[in-house]
């Protein structure tokens, strides 16, 4: 029947549904149109402990602004495209807030903002500013070596960096990060070169949030009434808070910087360069067997954005003798945020970060 994917028909009727989409609206607000004054985002404590123009390192604590001296070290490296604080969107659903109670000094990187005139910062600039972002979490925390977990295309970039830099790295955690970019699914389908031309996005300048979202969008045309129609299943035990921090979050994006796009897609996703060897920052090869720290890898059982066979291919190309591969369930983003992540996702990276310490 038309209506068997917006309902379940055994327990709700069209009008129940409807009904159910009306109560959401009216308790919700304006909470739903994702304001940031409405919605407790961003909970656990911290400070800027380093800024590289427009960039910041992030330093996370319990309350206390004190030394963490003594403690594993984590950095995390979210998505350039999408704000870092998916990683502490909100009480409850914290990746952040949980390692700092597992007694993690834990740093973030906050990509900023892509201005006009960063359309010329290159794939190589980008890591290169990884590279002293882990360089400030080194001195700052006073240890030689740090945890590094990254999320998405930040899981891409982490890995890149660890190649470069293995001695700086005591683990690696590559959360939801394509690595071999011939299985990254619909995106790769999406970016084919026999119809997209990757030259013709960036000589316009950044590729823009909308840009990028409509991306999105055609892998799955029906997401935004799909969305609606859970959120009403799920009235009754789901918070209003928890469904206006996500979209908060999900439409405050910012821009890819042209040049370094041109990089990303070309090389990545349509040559598939990382796996071949062939991926070169500064001059230098990537090599993938460079890495030997203890090797995470999580995957989410329903993500079309990063298949599982896109991150896990890491461990076939590592040279750790440690790998160490968890799949969740969920989605790219409702399996770092969901209500089953601080039972299911949380506790396995505060050990495995631990450990490796």
């Amino acid at each position: 029947m038309p209506h068997a994917t917006f309902f379940d028909s055994a327990s709700q009727s069209p009008w129940s549904l409807a009904n159910k989409l009306t109560k959401l609206a009216v308790a919700s607000g304006a909470d739903f149109l994702g304001s940031p004054q409405s919605v407790a985002l961003m909970p656990t404590p911290r400070s800027t402990v380093f800024a590289d123009n427009g960039a910041k390192l992030l330093r996370f604590f319990d309350g206390q602004a004190g030394s963490g001296q003594g403690k594993p070290v984590v950095l995390l490296v979210p998505s350039m495209i999408n704000r870092w604080y998916v990683l502490d969107l909100r009480l409850g659903a914290s990746l952040i807030g949980y390692l700092v109670a597992s007694g993690l000094d834990v740093y973030c990187v906050d990509w900023g903002d892509a201005r006009d005139e960063d359309r010329y910062l290159t794939w190589d600039a980008v890591l290169a500013r990884l590279a002293r972002m882990v360089r400030a979490t080194r001195r700052h925390s006073g240890q030689n070596r740090v945890g590094l977990l990254g999320y998405c295309m930040g899981a891409t970039l982490a890995t890149i960096h660890a190649a470069l830099h293995p001695d700086s790295v005591t683990s690696l955690i590559n959360l939801a990060g394509p690595i071999d970019f011939a299985s990254a699914g619909v995106l790769r389908h999406l970016t084919d070169p026999r119809w997209f031309d990757v030259e013709a996005i960036a000589a316009a300048g950044n590729v823009t949030p909308t840009q990028m979202q409509s991306g999105f969008t055609a892998m799955r045309p029906t997401l935004q009434v799909a969305k609606w129609v859970g959120v009403a299943d799920r009235f009754d035990d789901l918070s209003v808070e928890a469904f206006a921090a996500l979209e908060t979050w999900a439409n405050d994006n910012v821009a890819f910087p042209a040049a370094a796009y041109r990089t990303y897609i070309t090389e990545l996703y349509q040559d598939n360069r990382l796996i071949a060897g062939m991926h070169r920052v500064g001059g230098s090869a990537v090599d993938l067997k460079a890495i030997t720290c203890p090797t995470l890898v999580v995957t989410a059982s329903r993500d079309t954005i990063c298949p599982p066979a896109a991150a896990t291919a890491l461990l076939d190309y590592c040279g750790a003798s440690r790998k160490v591969a968890l799949q969740v369930a969920g989605g790219h983003v409702g399996a770092v945020i969901g209500g089953k992540a601080t039972r299911e996702l949380y506790p396995h990276i505060a050990q495995f970060v631990s450990a490796g310490a």
